[in-house]
């Protein structure tokens, strides 16, 4: 099942590549930019799950235990945790701002920057556009759109495009069995552990 999967992330890899490489005008994303690993709940499959194990049981002992130790950290700020909404924290695998096992991520993090919708049609932005990150260069932050001026001032041919790159649309029972996999199970990462 995990070779299914790996030619699932493959061929899907491929695909985020180049609408990244295509959206390049409006990307911001560089080495040690880490906002989108920093602050979110992170929902992950079990197959997901399993081939991250893959890669924690690859790294070297010192930094399997400092993941560790995030990860009992998160557990128990979790169970004390009584805000409103889902806890939100940084991600256990981050570490200097790089991820521990980004070759064996999940496909939450493999998308994370693009434009893309909502079941319902509407436009989801990075929260990194207000950051002056992804796409702010063209959103609006005021109307919640991509503005027209904004584009026309970039002097670009290129416009700013909406993917099917959400997580429950990547995750559909139809393209794991295409691929011999199941993805199984849906939860947030720490309740994984």
């Amino acid at each position: 099942m995990i070779e299914g999967y790996q030619k699932y992330l493959e061929l899907i890899q491929n695909k985020i590549d180049g609408f990244f490489k295509q959206q390049e005008p409006f990307i911001f994303c560089k080495k040690g930019c880490s906002y989108c690993c920093e602050n979110g709940e992170y929902p992950w499959s079990k197959m997901e799950f399993n081939y991250l194990v893959i890669g924690y049981n690859e790294l070297d002992f010192k930094l399997k235990q400092e993941i560790a130790q995030n990860i009992i950290s998160l557990k128990e700020q979790k169970k004390n945790f009584h805000g409103i909404g889902a806890f939100m924290h940084k991600c256990p695998f981050l570490i200097n701002k790089t991820c521990a096992v980004y070759k064996y991520r999940g496909i939450v993090c493999r998308t994370f920057g693009l434009l893309s919708r909502k079941k319902d049609g509407q436009l989801t932005i990075p929260f990194c556009a207000s950051m002056g990150l992804n796409y702010s260069n063209v959103y609006d932050m005021e109307n919640h759109c991509i503005s027209k001026e904004k584009c026309e001032k970039l002097n670009t041919n290129i416009e700013p495009l909406l993917y099917r790159t959400e997580y429950d649309f990547l995750t559909q029972e139809r393209f794991s069995s295409a691929y011999g996999f199941e993805f199984g199970e849906k939860k947030p990462l720490l309740d994984w552990f």
